[in-house]
C-alpha cells in the first residue's frame, strides 16, 4: 500500500512539474509549435537518462525507490523519456532492428491510432 501512495505523490508532483513547465514556456515564447511539450519531453529525456545513471553509478537505490522516481514522476512528467531510454537501451545494447522497429512503430502505429480515436470520437 505504501507504495501505491508514493507512486501517486510521485505521479502528482510529475504531472504538476509538467504543466507549470509547460505553461511557463507557452508564456515566454508563445507561438504555434507545440514549445512547451518539446521543452518537457527533451527535460523528461535529460532527467531519465541522468537518473538512470546516478541510480546505476552513483547513489544506488532500492527497486521501490528506483520505480517511484522512475514510473511515479517520470511517467507522469513524460512517458516520452521512457520510450526514448528503452530505444537508447536497444541502440546501447546493438539490437539496431529493435530499435530502429521501436522508434517506427510507436511512432507510426501512433499517429494511425490517433486518426482511428479521431475517426471512432466522431462516430460516437
Amino acid at each position: 500500500m505504501q507504495k501505491i501512495l508514493l507512486l501517486g505523490a510521485a505521479g502528482a508532483l510529475g504531472a504538476l512539474s509538467r504543466y507549470f513547465l509547460a505553461g511557463l514556456v507557452h508564456r515566454l515564447h508563445p507561438s504555434t509549435f507545440p514549445w512547451g511539450t518539446a521543452v518537457v519531453n527533451l527535460t523528461g529525456c535529460l532527467l531519465a537518462g541522468f537518473l538512470w545513471s546516478f541510480f546505476e553509478t552513483r547513489m544506488p537505490v532500492s527497486g521501490q525507490t528506483r520505480t517511484v522516481v522512475m514510473v511515479g514522476f517520470m511517467g507522469a512528467f513524460t512517458t516520452f523519456s521512457t520510450f526514448v531510454l528503452e530505444t537508447g537501451e536497444l541502440f546501447r545494447a546493438s539490437q539496431w532492428a529493435y530499435a530502429v522497429f521501436n522508434l517506427a512503430f510507436q511512432n507510426g502505429v501512433g499517429l494511425c491510432a490517433l486518426v482511428a480515436g479521431i475517426a471512432l470520437g466522431r462516430l460516437v
